[in-house]
């Protein structure tokens, strides 16, 4: 019997740049420690060096896993992923997904980080949606970036991540979570449930607050699609105070019960 083996060798790749304030040391803090990264990702443990260990926690049995493959402080960072146990395929089937940071310092105290993720695959279908799913999801981090370095730099935070699903499509659910929260211009003032914020960032299924009492913060308001004519609800926030565990154990069982309460209109 012959065995047939297909190799991954249908690329995928996507790159864009965003301009961030702080000079090339505060940038690299944020992109390539795993305080940083915790900042405005998600949380990350990484072994700071080339060869060093590299893990993003997103929950039960959905950690991504890899190591970094050139450390080049303060201007290039390149890790690699196990995208084919991350994605529970066979791991002849993708290659590493490899992810490259270039931090580029510009005049007036701001830098461009280059980023580019990249890929091998088979060109099956749920790859080329998979990439672009990646583009959309990716890219508003990068806000939490910019918010982190101008406010935050350096600082370690603590973690909220709350979700509920719900009957309808994104549109339904993310109409009514910025409704009830009342989500209004970028650059406004507002209360969202007893926390003072500023509206920094309004996009077609995501938000950003950043909260300035009593504990301030990055908060991310978010739909996503589940299928099956269902949605998810989501908020997460990077809260950065020596409050921020008592806040923590207070208020996520609120949230957790006000998402799932949430009123969405099918």
């Amino acid at each position: 019997m012959t065995t047939t083996t297909t190799t991954p060798d249908v690329p995928y790749r996507l790159e864009f740049s965003v301009e961030v304030p702080g000079t090339p040391e505060q940038v690299w803090q944020a992109i390539a420690t795993a305080t940083g990264m915790s900042g405005w990702f998600t949380q990350t443990e990484l072994e700071e060096r080339e060869g060093g260990a590299l893990r993003f926690v997103m929950g039960p049995e959905m950690d991504s896993v890899g190591q970094v493959v050139r450390w080049d402080p303060p201007h290039r960072l390149v890790y690699e992923e196990d995208w084919a146990r991350l994605m529970g395929k066979d791991p002849d089937a993708l290659s590493p997904l490899t992810s490259e940071f270039v931090v580029e310092a510009r005049s007036g105290g701001t830098c461009v980080v280059h980023v580019t993720s990249s890929g091998f695959g088979i060109g099956a279908d749920w790859e080329s949606e998979w990439w672009d799913d990646l583009g959309a999801e990716w890219r508003p981090f990068f806000d939490n970036l910019r918010t982190y370095l101008a406010h935050f730099p350096g600082q370690q935070a603590t973690h909220l991540d709350v979700t509920a699903s719900h009957a309808g499509d994104v549109p339904a659910v993310w109409t009514a979570l910025r409704d009830g929260l009342g989500l209004g211009a970028e650059g406004e003032t507002i209360d969202v449930r007893g926390s003072t914020g500023v509206v920094e960032r309004v996009g077609e299924k995501q938000a950003l607050v950043r909260l300035t009492a009593p504990v301030p913060g990055v908060l991310n308001v978010y739909a996503y699609g589940e299928g099956d004519g269902k949605a998810t609800a989501g908020v997460r926030a990077f809260l950065f105070s020596p409050d921020a565990a008592d806040y923590l154990r207070r208020e996520e069982p609120r949230w957790q019960a006000w998402l799932q309460d949430l009123s969405v209109t099918v």
